[in-house]
């Protein structure tokens, strides 16, 4: 056999040593084979993620994002929403592309699915294929692939709760530090969307569950709380406010406007401007309220987001759940319902209901909100209708959805799961539970509400149909 040393001498290229690029070629190839399945899944999801791109160049746009793309600029906390994907966006701004903030957030919702398999592989040990199909939902679903090429909050958000769960359950004893990151992510996601705080709620009882112990728990809240006490900081820096939002009870208000009967509330001289005569079955749905030319609002001055008509709107909101829980719960009832139809048809508004579809002609900023967003990405506003590529998207987002009945199964098994005792089902399903349950409780139901539950749901459903008995004692 040839000597190292005479190798040296016939080349004097790069010496490596026997068995070192064989090694590593089999690992890879090692890694493919185990592997197969999701890699083969991956390849049509980065796929389908391209074809967005190169179909609507630069981003889609919805109503709330020009001012997320002005907080970018500005650094001015919101007052109507959480302004942690202002932040994530200021992050990105030095680059001047909108096109490189869609491909991050394509980025993440291609991970998403990759965690829920490597989750499901490493702690749970389920085989390839069955990893892979639990992975699916979060990886194909139309709706989930255009919010991605949105400038929203929600990609981010899902992206944050699903890496938090991830985390949670990678290993049967976390260590206090893992779930004191794991708490800190969910922190994130509150200062992202407010809808998180409930969630992060739920995460410390899920430690309180599990006897995670007082350090790990002490830990968690304070990692949990920190991102939240900061963000209500600098929002107090700006508005002399500590809080997240001067929102909370106008949507709450909101809420109540389709039963509300001052008849039965009796509210004080001060809120009776909230009031409104019009009967119920004949009233505007829950946002109008707020937004409408003819909202309650406009009789308390011009100014809405200020805490004096928040804490009205709030109080008022109150009364009305208190004087009618039945009505209340009968509307909570009925929006979240919606969650699980078969078909999906326009809500809250056909107007509202387009931004989340891929159109031959989306919307496009305003030349007012343009010359406010310039800053960010000089001449790259606009999205650009590239066809085929927009047509393949508008044809499959007819077809590939997970539909709401399909959802609700996916819940369904999460549920056995958790009366199968399998109790590492729980953080997920609680989480995926309380991202569909919060925003009809709190404002209104909104399909793109569903899509943060998706992955978490898939990870609780999967494993209802694991069997293996050392679930049951977690």
């Amino acid at each position: 056999m040839t000597s190292l040393e005479e190798r040296v001498a016939d080349d004097p290229g790069p010496v490596v040593a026997d068995g070192e690029a064989p090694g590593r070629l089999s690992r890879g190839l090692a890694f493919a084979r185990r592997h197969r399945v999701i890699l083969a899944v991956l390849a049509p999801a980065i796929a389908l993620r391209l074809i967005t791109m190169l179909g609507y160049r630069g981003a889609m746009w919805f109503p709330d994002s020009y001012d997320y793309v002005s907080g970018a600029l500005t650094l001015t906390p919101n007052l109507i929403r959480p302004s942690g994907y202002s932040l994530f966006l200021w992050l990105l701004s030095p680059f001047h592309s909108l096109t490189l903030v869609v491909l991050v957030q394509h980025a993440m919702g291609v991970t998403v699915g990759v965690l829920v398999y490597a989750l499901l592989r490493h702690r749970f040990g389920l085989p390839g294929w069955a990893a892979s199909v639990a992975a699916v939902p979060a990886l194909f679903d139309a709706f989930g692939v255009q919010l991605e090429h949105l400038i929203m909050s929600d990609t981010l958000f899902t992206f944050l709760l699903t890496l938090a769960v991830t985390l949670a359950l990678w290993d049967k004893a976390p260590s206090t530090r893992r779930l004191a990151v794991v708490c800190l992510l969910v922190g994130l996601a509150t200062v992202t969307r407010s809808v998180g705080l409930p969630i992060l709620v739920l995460t410390l009882a899920w430690l309180a569950v599990r006897r995670a112990g007082r350090r790990a728990i002490a830990a968690g809240l304070v990692a949990g709380l920190l991102p939240v006490v900061l963000y209500a900081g600098w929002f107090s820096s700006r508005t002399h406010r500590f809080a997240l939002t001067y929102s909370t009870g106008i949507f709450l208000y909101s809420r109540t406007m389709s039963f509300a009967d001052c008849r039965k509330i009796k509210p004080p001289v001060d809120e009776l401007p909230l009031c409104i005569s019009t009967p119920p079955a004949k009233r505007e749905r829950s946002q109008f309220y707020i937004w409408g030319r003819i909202s309650p609002f406009h009789r308390l001055g011009e100014r809405k987001f200020t805490p004096d008509v928040e804490g009205r709107a709030g109080d008022f909101a109150q009364r009305a759940i208190l004087a009618q829980p039945g009505d209340y719960a009968e509307t909570v009832t009925s929006d979240l319902l919606r969650t699980f139809r078969w078909h999906h048809p326009p809500f809250p508004d056909p107007d509202t209901y387009d931004y989340y579809l891929f159109q031959a002609h989306p919307p496009q900023p305003s030349a007012t909100a343009a010359a406010r967003m310039r800053a960010y990405a000089p001449g790259h506003l606009n999205t650009h209708v590239v066809r085929p590529y927009a047509s393949i998207m508008q044809v499959y987002q007819r077809y590939f959805f997970v539909r709401g009945a399909m959802f609700g199964v996916i819940l369904l098994a999460g549920l056995v799961a958790l009366l199968r005792r399998r109790w590492a089902a729980l953080l997920p399903w609680a989480v995926a539970v309380a991202a569909i349950v919060v925003p009809p409780t709190t404002a209104e139901f909104d399909y793109r509400y569903v899509i943060p539950a998706l992955p978490v749901a898939c990870v609780a459903a999967a494993l209802a149909f694991r069997r293996d008995p050392a679930l049951t004692a977690e």
